[in-house]
């Protein structure tokens, strides 16, 4: 599929018809304006926009508003292709602060690796309790040196109440946990997405993104989804598209602090 008709795909599957990702969330469609609302451990935020230019300012405001009134922090993930143009510029304008942007990769997930070898003593296991979960979120904090125990809680959310929608992986160096990821599942599209892979310092270099890629891939293909997608940080670009994903399009995360 060439890129721009998979990122239509996308925005189909995954944003416009998007479905809550964990318990006590919803997805609103207010207007052209599709969101998240729930838990504060929860990702809340605008998922996707169908804007022209007289009415951006006024749903804007109507989003932050809505956060603001429930005490939520929000974020509007912005793409390089919603409209009007000058969208990010009124974000900012509005009080939203943009993070750095990343580029939104997709690949077909059979047509992957299926296996990547690992370095001598290391060892995948699958995250499936509190202790697992535990593990996740200290490889995710040394790796990226941010609190992570938001994403705890999400993980052992979906855990609890949906696993059938999330999948997460711990590589062990004897005992020790040096590379993790998360994966989540969306039922009824063609997508599995690609989260959280990190690897911590003196372990990077050793093919464990790699291997954590494939991993997850072989997974999504055997529950049915054609396409695996990530949000990629310019580090983790240049491996993807060695394994051969596509580029459709940036995204930008714009955050509003209450």
């Amino acid at each position: 599929m060439e890129p721009q008709h998979l990122r239509d795909l996308y925005d189909l599957q995954l944003r416009r018809e998007a479905r809550p990702e964990g318990p006590g969330c919803r997805v609103e469609r207010v207007g052209a304006v599709v969101r998240q609302t729930g838990p504060a451990h929860a990702w809340n935020g605008v998922l996707w926009s169908g804007l022209d230019a007289p009415a951006a300012d006024g749903a804007i405001a109507e989003q932050i508003d809505h956060y603001r009134a429930a005490g939520l922090s929000f974020e509007w993930k912005l793409y390089a292709h919603d409209t009007p143009a000058d969208l990010g510029d009124r974000l900012r304008a509005a009080g939203l602060s943009p993070e750095e942007p990343e580029t939104l990769m997709a690949a077909e997930a059979a047509a992957l690796p299926r296996e990547v070898p690992l370095p001598e003593g290391v060892e995948l296991r699958a995250v499936t309790d509190e202790a697992g979960v535990r593990q996740v979120v200290e490889v995710h904090e040394r790796a990226f040196g941010t609190d992570s125990s938001h994403l705890g809680r999400r993980l052992l959310d979906r855990l609890a109440a949906d696993p059938d929608t999330v999948t997460a992986v711990v590589a062990l160096a004897a005992g020790e946990p040096v590379s993790a990821a998360r994966m989540e599942l969306y039922p009824g599209t063609d997508f599995a997405g690609l989260w959280g892979g990190g690897t911590v310092e003196g372990w990077r270099g050793r093919g464990l993104y790699r291997a954590l890629v494939a991993h997850r891939a072989r997974i999504a293909a055997t529950r049915g989804h054609r396409y695996v997608q990530v949000d990629a940080a310019a580090t983790s670009r240049p491996i993807l598209q060695r394994l051969g994903f596509l580029t459709l399009t940036t995204t930008t995360p714009y955050v509003y602090e209450v």
